[in-house]
């Protein structure tokens, strides 16, 4: 006990340490960060892009064997243990914790972005809208899952199943044995949570960007900093108070609430969008991305400048990366008592479903409108200013107050969850792997996030600590490989194990 209280508070300190430098190099030499996590960034894409290619691709892969394996009836946890939230509830908490805030930013303005500048063949054409929606699909479809599912297994495993603290170590200890105690293991944690924090800090950033456009589409509220940084200050007091009510209150009464009104918009948009558009772009998209997947998972240009590639497809295999240890930790947390299948059909199957329906609906409604338009007007207006991109489009569609409020409301639960879910994992981290962290502790981090995502909106040093986080992802990438081995040995022991326990009822 000693020992894992020791490790949690030297994890802490080192971190917060860590955390206050770069908010320091952030703040007083914005453009010297830019220019070395620019430098860093630019060479992991250019000369390592494969890497992140290879790396999504074998966790796709990965997974679905998983899911069709002897290992997908073994249970996170005892045999009699069951699930500790309703499936409903689970798929809510873990959609929001996975793409939340972001599906909401990125629905209309990426297939639009991608129909006015497509990755190959003619803009403004029916093959560039095709390509638009293909590439949408890929972005958010089963490889983000798929780097979810495999970190949460994982760490749901070793937490349940080996009762081992809740930390990214855990996962390695078939490899580094009781190691995870020392400084590799207290090593790997910290990384974890800098990158927590400041994958955090620049969606927080981000959020209370899109919070002000739709205030000031919806109320005529000014779009201006000031407010962002009130936004911000706002948030962190509702979620802080979130915080104080626990995982079985806040968190999941959030997460059902933003998945409650996600419906109601995806059902409005149905009726007064282009339904039977959208009914044909989820089909058609759908064939396309299946058909289309692995010529898309390994694309990269080599006699091109492949700058499309990089912008797009490798700037989110390397987000995605960068927010696992986030994301995987809070969902191995809500996941006890689910079988693997039953987790890899959650995590993986269910959300990419649901994203498709939801990029379809969005992605679909805002392509058929800027087409019948006739014009380039609107897709101008909606790539110009992505915060608004959503809120653009809804002023073009019948009942638009109705769906710019909902959106609104949308955007800020999520806002908020994420918040939420992200000092609920940092405290796990920071306090040794505990299943129910303190709120000190909680209410710390959740203070430092919202302190460092206005800091540098301030500084203007949003977007460098967003190539920062993600520069990082590339080591990861290779650590989560690592992962999946480490699993790997896991699950053979386990299901040994099992076979032994068998034997003995049978001779007994």
């Amino acid at each position: 006990m000693d020992n894992k209280k020791y490790t949690g508070n030297s994890v802490f300190i080192v971190s917060l340490l860590i955390t206050l430098i770069f908010i320091v190099w952030g703040v007083f030499f914005t453009d010297n960060l830019a220019k070395v996590t620019n430098t860093i960034y630019k060479g992991s894409i250019d000369y390592l892009g494969w890497v992140y290619l290879g790396a999504t691709l074998f966790f796709v892969v990965f997974s679905i064997y998983l899911l069709f394996s002897k290992y997908g009836d073994i249970r996170l946890g005892k045999k009699t243990d069951k699930p500790d939230f309703n499936t409903a509830s689970w798929l809510a908490m873990l959609f929001g914790a996975g793409m939340g805030i972001g599906i909401v930013y990125w629905s209309v303005a990426e297939p639009v972005t991608h129909y006015t500048t497509p990755p190959y063949g003619k803009a403004y054409t029916i093959d560039a809208a095709n390509t638009a929606m293909k590439y949408t699909f890929f972005h958010w479809g089963l490889d983000p899952w798929a780097i979810y599912t495999v970190i949460g297994l994982a760490l749901a495993f070793f937490q349940y199943n080996r009762r081992l603290p809740a930390a990214i170590s855990s996962a390695f200890h078939p490899i580094l044995g009781d190691r995870i105690y020392g400084p590799i293991g207290k090593t790997i944690d910290i990384l974890s949570i800098f990158a927590t924090v400041f994958g955090i800090a620049t969606s927080l950033g981000l959020g209370a960007m899109q919070v002000t456009a739709g205030m000031h589409d919806i109320f005529g509220v000014p779009n201006v900093l000031f407010v962002q940084l009130i936004v911000i200050a706002v948030a962190t007091v509702l979620f802080i108070i979130s915080i104080n009510t626990g995982l079985e209150k806040g968190i999941q009464y959030l997460s059902n609430a933003a998945m409650i009104l996600s419906f109601a918009i995806m059902l409005l948009l149905l009726i007064v969008g282009p339904t039977m558009t959208i009914i044909k772009v989820l089909f058609n998209t759908t064939g396309i991305y299946i058909s289309d997947f692995i010529h898309m998972s390994l694309r990269l240009e080599p006699f091109g400048e492949g700058k499309w590639i990089a912008s797009w497809t490798l700037f989110y295999w390397a987000w995605w990366i960068a927010w696992a240890p986030f994301v995987g930790m809070f969902i191995a947390r809500v996941s006890k008592g689910r079988t693997v299948r039953e987790f890899v059909i959650g995590v993986l199957v269910v959300p990419t479903l649901g994203t498709f329906l939801w990029m379809s609906i969005f992605g679909g409604s805002a392509l058929d409108l800027v087409q019948k338009q006739g014009t380039h007007d609107l897709a101008n207006l909606i790539t110009k200013n992505v915060s608004l991109s959503i809120f653009t489009f809804f002023d073009y569609l019948p009942l638009s107050s109705v769906l710019s409020i909902l959106g609104f409301a949308v955007v800020a639960i999520y806002y908020i969850t994420v918040a939420d879910t992200a000092t609920f994992v940092l405290g796990m981290l920071s306090e040794g792997g505990t299943l129910n962290p303190s709120n000190k502790i909680k209410m710390t981090w959740g203070v430092i996030q919202s302190a460092v995502a206005a800091v540098l909106l301030l500084a203007g040093g949003l977007n460098v600590l967003q190539t920062a986080s993600i520069a990082a992802a590339l080591p990861f990438a290779l650590i989560m490989i690592v992962m999946c081995f480490s699993l790997m040995k896991g699950f053979k022991s386990e299901v040994e194990v099992q076979r032994s326990n068998k034997r003995s009822t049978k001779h007994f």
